[in-house]
């Protein structure tokens, strides 16, 4: 006999499934498209070059948002969380690192992206792999902290997943919010918006735009601003007085940029989609596309 479990408070049976699915779709499609952008770069020997690690690299992180979406989903449709305490720590641990350190890649990407654009300079090896190295280890430091006691990771309102919890916001919280918000979005929102407006002023003066310079900002704000929003509103008020549906949006929308990161900096990039599609049909890309990217 199957044990029926209590539906999570503020939730119907239709919006537990609901958001099940949403989580599931994007889970498996996130996975699915990060999987074809790491495999072409893996494949590809004309996609293995600096900048395009970066972008690889992007992809290995939001695949880890997209399995931490996808065993959320799961959850969602037992209607409790089956992995205990433990596992709820180390979910919450995998899919904060995961985000952290997408989204340090999508800044590392607008600043390699200005210096091929406005000074002409190139990516080198040995200062990607220090780079994706650090991006790493700084995220995980991060991620870290709330497993030691500096913030703590605790259930989504639709208690079949684990975050950073909001719902305290005592001293405790707001010491480590405000400095890892600084340094994990601040900065990064700063390096985005200075670079693609650079590049965009580049684009104007020589009259050969390569792709949308608002796009990455507005993407990013999208899928990870209502995160912030409620993190900052947790530090000054009552998060849990919000209704727990309006609190989901946040999470759902968040999982969703695996996706759209997809669309903007892999399928987006003229070089990576000719190496996707070389990946996928077996047609060889040109040589010379690949050599004029960064031009």
């Amino acid at each position: 006999m199957v044990t029926s479990y209590p539906l999570p408070e503020g939730f119907s049976e239709f919006d537990v499934f609901s958001l099940g699915s949403c989580l599931l779709v994007e889970g498996l499609l996130g996975f699915f498209l990060n999987a074809v952008t790491v495999v072409a770069f893996l494949k590809i020997r004309e996609l293995r070059t600096p900048s395009n690690f970066l972008v690889f690299s992007l992809a290995m992180a939001d695949m880890g948002i997209s399995m931490n979406a996808t065993v959320a989903a799961f959850s969602s449709f037992l209607r409790y969380w089956p992995y205990g305490s433990d596992g709820c720590q180390t979910h919450g641990f995998q899919g904060f690192m995961t985000a952290l350190a997408s989204i340090n890649f999508i800044a590392a990407i607008a600043w390699d992206r200005y210096h091929q654009y406005c000074t002409r300079t190139k990516l080198q090896w040995s200062s990607v792999i220090a780079l994706v190295i650090f991006i790493w280890l700084f995220t995980a430091f991060w991620a870290a902290m709330p497993l030691i006691g500096w913030g703590e990771y605790d259930y989504e309102p639709l208690r079949t997943c684990c975050t950073l919890d909001y719902s305290i916001g005592d001293r405790n919280y707001v010491s480590y919010l405000i400095p890892m918000s600084i340094f994990n979005m601040g900065i990064q929102t700063f390096v985005v918006l200075s670079s693609y407006q650079s590049i965009d002023r580049k684009f104007k003066k020589t009259g050969q735009a390569k792709f949308n310079c608002g796009t990455p900002l507005k993407t990013m704000l999208f899928c990870w601003g209502p995160y912030g929003i409620l993190a900052y509103y947790a530090a000054v008020e009552n998060a849990t007085l919000v209704s727990p549906k309006l609190r989901m949006i946040a999470p759902i929308l968040a999982k969703t940029s695996p996706t759209f990161n997809v669309f903007v900096y892999s399928l987006g990039n003229e070089n990576y989609r000719g190496g996707i599609w070389q990946l996928l049909t077996g047609q060889k890309i040109e040589t010379s596309a690949i050599e004029n990217k960064a031009k």
